[in-house]
């Protein structure tokens, strides 16, 4: 079985900062490309920031200037570095991969169980 498991989330004030990592565990052959997710209440969750294996990334307009997204391939881990935070960031996030658990399986996306970032003004 594969788990990601995410850490990091919690209360900051706006400006301030906030660093969140995610552990993938379990049968892996490959990952692919690793991603951070966030839905707000009474949206849809909506993609943050992605990079693939070998570190191109992709980072929402919003959000540009502020996150960083890195990963640790020989760990098997991501981290979101959140920095300015506004309180439109609130939102549960939610670490994402791609990986095959297999040499015999294709790709799957797998998810975290999200972690609370709230942002007050």
């Amino acid at each position: 079985q594969v788990q990601l498991v995410e850490s990091g989330g919690g209360l900051v004030q706006a400006g301030g900062s906030l660093r969140l990592s995610c552990a993938v565990s379990g049968s892996i052959f490959s990952i692919n490309a690793m991603g951070w997710y966030r839905q707000a209440p009474g949206k849809q969750r909506e993609l943050v920031a992605s990079i693939t294996g070998g570190g191109s990334t992709n980072v929402e307009d919003s959000v540009k200037g502020r996150f960083t997204i890195s990963r640790d391939n020989a760990k098997n881990t991501v981290s979101l570095q959140m920095n300015s935070l506004k309180p439109e960031d609130t939102a549960v996030y939610y670490c994402n991969a791609e990986l095959r658990p297999s040499y015999y399986t294709g790709l799957y996306d797998y998810w975290g169980q999200g972690t609370q970032v709230t942002v007050s003004s």
